[in-house]
């Protein structure tokens, strides 16, 4: 049968979901049906509330299992096949009872069997279905085609056959499944439904009309779209901007927890257990009433549910295009766009959403889409120019400095803009509360030429320091930028230039007219056929660092004609690198003494070799003799060059620490 609830009421969202309500009546224990798809019975089990709003209750609420229509009637008593359904089905519910009407009289009897028996007609013979019944103690035998009627008698098999065919036509629509309201009450009563579905997400879509004199127009609409199976028949339509918690949740499929397996043990008796006593509780209660598991917010009345009434609530606000000013003779659009769109939107703010409630019925037939007006208003708004280098390097954009007076919530959308009745190009509108205030960039302005300079230069030192032997000066890197703006129109402009914020710090330039995360928007006003400059002067910190113990007396003089030291400290350096340069003598004195005492290890080695090839005899012992004269002097010389090594070592270490403690010693610091 029918639902009896029809849509009534639908809510859609930005993130992805719909709210609908429905609306029925149902007599006595009536049983309310709706079909939805399989994939939406997550979020119809999720959100799904059901009101009787007239005294009765609602006893539960069953919907189809998600077992495969093949095992769904495998597990059904009855089968009836494809071809011969009435033979088939009488055929296996042999004992059922059943009242048959024959002609004008009813028979009342148990089913035997079903045979099939020739019957001649006129000179052929034709082969029927007879049925024979158990009729209070004699069987008798009908023709199944002279059946007027046949009624089942036995709840059980009645019940089955009901199954049976509501299943098999539910696999006509294999992705629909059936969720049956069953009801309890006395009479007429009004059934009340609500859930939330996957939706698409409504869209926006405005128009701006700029009229010379008159103040900028703002015309909205709302894209919705029906993708169900079912029609929106006159509902009360609302749109939601913001973007609440969702999810989806699988509770559609039956869950199954695995159980431990125990075994049964045999035993010959059991023995009766006693509980100790406990001589120390914590003063729990066993069981946490009603009442105090819930909030008062919990328990609110199910009529806070129920859906706005037609005229606005309180704290709504009801919006309507607001009177225009009389103009020019080309006003003529304004006037029929009010006329023929005319828009009263009930409007409030839900917490951090803004809702959108159309008021008048709203009509959208499955797999159809809708534009809704729901705005029709003029803002506070003037044409500017908007420079970015990086969106576009010769020129600005044209815009409309767009201040949101229209009271409501702007959702994000493409906005067509038109002039003087002339379409002037396209934007996207950004989502915009009440009063904020944002650049609209809908075509290039070619009548504005805009040409940049830099300059990247590094700035005197203002700071140094002196410390732990490590010297830093502090500087300014500074950019500058010149900014040309030349308008050729022959009226004026006002130029915004967005500069971009990179951590610098503005230096002797006019404070921005606005700051954002990423740039300064510099004002300017245009002259016609003039061109304007702007400088942008930025800079950062930067430092230098030189170390003490690699300086030599052409850099003390530097930096004590740069300042960055005085002259306390620059004789304090000249003594630091005379030390040094004592210090590097002495290094190289031990170089020069290493280097003869390896020689004179050469040439003993060779002595040496040479004494032992010498062979006995007189000629011979005098160049022995020679030879060991020799190397007794080298031996000399090596002791004394082993004592002036020792001596220079000690000398190096106590230059090199005296040198070290007079770096470390050294602190500066001056303001330039």
């Amino acid at each position: 049968m029918p639902s009896p609830l029809s849509i009534r009421r639908v809510v859609l969202y930005k993130h992805g979901v719909g709210y609908f309500e429905r609306r029925g009546k149902v007599t006595g224990n009536e049983t309310a049906h709706l079909d939805f798809k399989a994939r939406d019975m997550n979020d119809v089990l999720k959100s799904m509330t059901v009101l009787d709003l007239n005294g009765g209750s609602v006893s539960a609420v069953s919907y189809d299992s998600t077992k495969p229509l093949e095992q769904l009637l495998s597990e059904a008593t009855i089968r009836i096949p494809e071809h011969g359904s009435l033979t088939a089905l009488l055929g296996q519910v042999k004992g059922a009872r059943v009242r048959a009407r024959v002609g004008g009289a009813q028979v009342e009897g148990a089913i035997v069997g079903l045979e099939s028996l020739p019957v001649v007609q006129g000179e052929a013979s034709v082969v029927r279905p007879f049925l024979t019944l158990f009729v209070g103690a004699s069987l008798r035998t009908f023709d199944v085609l002279e059946l007027g009627e046949l009624e089942f008698l036995d709840e059980a098999v009645r019940k089955d056959l009901e199954f049976y065919l509501a299943t098999v036509m539910s696999s006509y629509k294999k992705d629909s499944k059936r969720l049956s309201i069953l009801t309890a009450g006395e009479g007429l009563r009004e059934l009340f439904v609500s859930y939330v579905l996957e939706s698409p997400v409504w869209k926006t879509s405005y128009r701006i009309l700029l009229d010379e004199g008159q103040p900028p127009l703002l015309q909205g609409w709302a894209l919705v779209d029906n993708t169900g199976d079912e029609d929106w028949v006159d509902v009360e339509l609302s749109l939601i901007a913001g973007l609440p918690v969702s999810f989806v949740h699988d509770l559609y499929n039956p869950r199954y927890m695995r159980r431990p397996i125990v075994e049964v043990r045999s035993e010959t008796g059991v023995a009766p257990v006693i509980p100790q006593e406990a001589y120390e509780s914590a003063a729990e209660p066993l069981m946490e009433s009603e009442e105090s598991s819930y909030g008062a917010a919990d328990m609110a009345p199910a009529a806070s549910i129920m859906p706005m009434a037609a005229a606005p609530a309180p704290g709504r606000m009801r919006s309507k295009g607001g009177p225009m000013i009389g103009g020019s003779g080309r006003g003529g659009m304004r006037e029929t766009l009010e006329q023929s769109t005319a828009v009263t939107t009930l409007t409030k703010e839900v917490g951090d959403l803004f809702e959108y409630g159309v008021d008048r019925p709203v009509t959208v037939h499955r797999n159809q889409s809708a534009l809704v007006p729901i705005l029709h208003r003029p803002f506070e708004g003037r044409r500017v120019l908007l420079y970015n280098r990086t969106t576009r390097e010769k020129n600005p954009m044209a815009c409309i400095e767009f201040k949101n007076t229209t009271g409501l919530t702007l959702e994000g959308g493409p906005v067509t803009i038109t002039e003087d009745e002339t379409y002037v190009g396209e934007a996207m509108l950004d989502t915009l509360k009440p009063d904020d205030v944002r650049f609209v960039p809908y075509a290039v302005e070619l009548s504005c030429v805009v040409s940049v300079e830099e300059d990247l230069e590094d700035g005197p030192v203002f700071r140094a320091r002196l410390n732990r032997g490590t010297l830093v000066v502090e500087f300014f890197h500074q950019r500058r930028t010149k900014v040309l703006a030349r308008n050729k129109a022959k009226r004026p402009q006002v130029l915004f230039v967005e500069h971009p914020r990179t951590g610098w710090e503005l230096k002797d330039t006019a404070a921005p007219a606005e700051t954002t995360d990423g740039f300064w928007r510099f004002k300017r006003e245009l002259a016609p056929s003039t061109t304007d400059t702007l400088i942008v002067t930025e800079r950062t910190r930067g430092s230098r660092q030189y170390y003490l113990g690699n300086l030599g007396l052409e850099e003390v003089t530097f930096f004590l004609d740069s300042r960055y030291i005085d002259p306390r400290v620059a004789q304090a350096l000249r003594d630091v690198v005379a030390m040094r340069e004592k210090l590097s003598q002495v290094t190289r004195d031990v170089q020069r003494l290493n280097e003869e005492r390896t020689q004179l290890f050469k040439d003993q080695e060779r002595i040496r070799s040479n004494i032992d090839s010498l062979k006995s005899g007189a000629s011979q012992r005098e160049l022995v003799e020679r030879f060991v004269t020799k190397l007794n002097a080298q031996e000399d010389r090596l002791e004394s060059i082993g004592r002036e090594l020792e001596r220079l070592e000690q000398e190096r270490t106590r230059l090199q620490a005296e040198t070290n403690q007079r770096i470390e010693s050294l602190s500066y610091e001056a303001d330039l």
